[in-house]
Formats: C-alpha cells, sequence, structure tokens
C-alpha cells in the first residue's frame, strides 16, 4: 500500500504527478456520457478493434466511446510511466486501468498493452495476440502523438518540430504565471528547414499508421470489410501558420495521403476503408504544447461554451459511422468531419472577434478560463467534480494483466 495525498505540482501545462482517483473518476464520466449499451444488445460476435494511442486525448475517447458505444472487444496499446517510490504513475496509466475495469464490469474482453507502439515489436505482439484471442480485426484506431520516433527497419530516431514552413509566424498566445494569472503576450517562431519538415513528417505523418495495417494484412488478420481511421485535426485560419500550414500541418498531409493509398489497397484486399477523422479542437496534453492554441481554445470555449462538443462525443459519433448505425460520410478529400460544429462562419468571426481583442486586460472577459485551467488539471485528474483531494490515494495502481 502506498496511499498519500496528492497535491498538483506544474510548471506550465506539465504537472509532475498525476492523481488515481481524478482519473478514474475522469474516465467514469466519459463512458456515462458515451451512453453505453447493454451487453446483451450487443450480440455475441462484438466487433474486434485496437485501439493505439488509447491512454490519452482523443485516442482515449476512441477506447472509452468503443467499448461504452460499440460494444468492442480488442486491445488498446499506449506508452505510460508505472508508479515509483518517489512519483505517481502517468496520469495515462491510471486512466488504462479505470477503462480495463469498466470493460471489465461490462463484459467486454479487452487487453492493454504497454510499450512503443512504433515497434515490430509491439506489433508482433498485437499480432499475437489478435490471432490467439479473437482470429480477425474489425477496426482500427490510429491516435498516437509523440516528440519522436525510432524506425524499426533502420534504427534512426526523428524528432517532431512546432514551426512554420516558409517565414517567421507571430501569432498570440496564452501562459500562466507562477501566481496562476493569465498572460497573453505575441510570440515568434522560426521557420523550420527542410530537415526539420522531414523529421516531423517521419514522426506524425502515415508511414507508422501504413505499418500497422501492413503488418496485420501479412499476419492475415483483416476481416472483410476492416476499417481504420487515423484522427487528425485542420483548426482554425487563426492557428494556420504554426499549425495547418506548418511542420503539423506537413504531417497532416501526408497522414491524408496515407489514408487514400490505404483506402484503395483495402477496398481490394477485404473490402476495407480507411479514412482519416477530424476531430475538433479540445484541451489535450498535445495541443497545449503548440503555440496559440492554448488561447484559440480558450476564446472558443467563451464563444460556444457547453456547444462545444467533447472527444468522447465526437469518438461515439465515428464510432456509430464505423459500425454502420449510421452511414459513413467523408468529405471530397475522404475525410470523416467531426469538427463542424467549430469551423462554422459565424463561429470563426466570434473567435476572431475576440483573439483581435485578445490583451491581458481583457482575456478575462473573452475567453473561458476558469474552464481552461480545470481542463488543463483535469488531464492529471485535478479539478474533476466529486473527488476528495484533501483523502489519501493509493498511487500504486497495477496495469491491466492480460
Amino acid at each position: 500500500m502506498s496511499e498519500r495525498v496528492i497535491t498538483p505540482r506544474n510548471r506550465g501545462f506539465l504537472f509532475l504527478d498525476a492523481h488515481p482517483a481524478g482519473c478514474t473518476r475522469l474516465v467514469n464520466d466519459m463512458w456515462r456520457s458515451a451512453a453505453a449499451r447493454p451487453a446483451e444488445d450487443l450480440g455475441e460476435d462484438a466487433p474486434v478493434a485496437l485501439v493505439i494511442g488509447s491512454s490519452s486525448g482523443y485516442g482515449l475517447a476512441a477506447a472509452v466511446a468503443g467499448l461504452a458505444r460499440a460494444g468492442i472487444r480488442g486491445i488498446g496499446v499506449s506508452f505510460e510511466k508505472a508508479p515509483t517510490a518517489r512519483r505517481t504513475g502517468t496520469a495515462g496509466w491510471y486512466r488504462t486501468a479505470a477503462t480495463a475495469e469498466l470493460a471489465r464490469e461490462a463484459g467486454r474482453e479487452m487487453y492493454f498493452l504497454n510499450g512503443d507502439a512504433f515497434s515490430d515489436d509491439m506489433k508482433d505482439q498485437v499480432a499475437d495476440l489478435i490471432e490467439k484471442r479473437f482470429g480477425r480485426l474489425d477496426h482500427l484506431i490510429y491516435s498516437v502523438a509523440a516528440p519522436r520516433r525510432t524506425d524499426p527497419e533502420t534504427g534512426v530516431t526523428y524528432a517532431s518540430a512546432l514551426k512554420p514552413i516558409g517565414g517567421t509566424a507571430r501569432t498570440k498566445t496564452l501562459v500562466f504565471d507562477e501566481d496562476g494569472q493569465p498572460d497573453v503576450r505575441e510570440v515568434a517562431t522560426e521557420p523550420a528547414d527542410e530537415d526539420e519538415i522531414a523529421q516531423t513528417v517521419a514522426v506524425m505523418g502515415g508511414t507508422d499508421w501504413e505499418r500497422w495495417v501492413s503488418h496485420l494484412a501479412g499476419r492475415r488478420l483483416l476481416a472483410d470489410g476492416f476499417s481504420t481511421a487515423a484522427l487528425s485535426y485542420i483548426g482554425s485560419p487563426l492557428t494556420a501558420d504554426i499549425y495547418r500550414q506548418g511542420t503539423i500541418g506537413a504531417a497532416k498531409a501526408h497522414l491524408e495521403q496515407t489514408a487514400r493509398t490505404l483506402d484503395a489497397r483495402l477496398r481490394e484486399l477485404c473490402g476495407g476503408r480507411a479514412v482519416t477523422s477530424v476531430n475538433g479542437a479540445a484541451v489535450t496534453q498535445s495541443s497545449t504544447a503548440i503555440p496559440g492554441i492554448a488561447l484559440y481554445t480558450g476564446l472558443l470555449r467563451g464563444v460556444l461554451a457547453d456547444g462545444m462538443v467533447s472527444p468522447v462525443d465526437q469518438l461515439a459519433e465515428l464510432w456509430d459511422q464505423l459500425t454502420g448505425r449510421s452511414p459513413l460520410v467523408t468529405d471530397d478529400e475522404g475525410r470523416v468531419r467531426l469538427d463542424t460544429w467549430e469551423l462554422t462562419g459565424d463561429v470563426q468571426d466570434a473567435v476572431g472577434d475576440r483573439w483581435r481583442s485578445a490583451g491581458n486586460e481583457t482575456i478575462a472577459d473573452l475567453a473561458d478560463l476558469d474552464w481552461f485551467r480545470d481542463s488543463v488539471r483535469r488531464l492529471y485528474g485535478f479539478s474533476v467534480p466529486g473527488v476528495d483531494y484533501a483523502a489519501p490515494v493509493e498511487t500504486d495502481v497495477a496495469w491491466p494483466a492480460l
């Protein structure tokens, strides 16, 4: 037993510890939001799914919504750190344990593997487990956000860069000082060189997604009608210089081209489909690192309030489309669009007006700062309603057993 009271300690948007009870409550709330279906409504032949990047952000939403809404069984893959004598486990460690417990209580056969999703060893582990336990794979959700990737064939490690392409980008951004006071400032980011662009594409593009599909196809594990979706983001023109038109955008363009290549291949191989799913804005551990995104998301919440669509609700819609409960609808580029609520003209005009007016004197009236702060803290299990943070909590939580 290693119970203790955990208080938030952070450096900017990065927290040093996570709260197990808060992470558990957060996952439970997501499960309820996804409208869980009784096991008897699912039949004996529930879809088999693999969620790569299942412990945080939209990948966690994919795993929880898949289990609760679509009744999937299968495998989740993530890379998390275990608790130690000095530190708690990562938030994703505790969220995975909570997801596994909900799956068990609901009678869903779901396994969770911890390791490097980019490695061929992990691909072999997953393929072996699919072959042994399920015999086939119906769906694959790819949601990996990592700062670097080692190519398993060459051993070369690539590192991503958050930079514009073609010229210096100047953008407003939002940070908080040590006292938690908001600071709206302008930052300049120098452009990426060709090597930085190529390395970002190597990390965040479609190469590893394609390797996963090829590996499982080579093991003859793809079911007839197999579908796969890689989760993506386009975002607002306000953040385009650093995002969609920057190095990340180059990686997203590669991801979308990979989807078109895979789609043609899968149609011929097994009558399958490959798409990218363009999701709406959310506060995630990845997005808070991108200049301008924190400010934009806070302003968007100021405009829409509860009209923002949560990641788990978006992923519930994606699962409805992938499993045939509703038609699979794509745009002209073959992308499922779950971000339309964010990018309407009226919404973007309102956010743009606030963006131009945003400064230290006005930000409290323009953005929902309390919501944003709490959303960042909830990424680590803090500020979750219903949790007693003054009470000791067990930190030595085991990874779900196979």
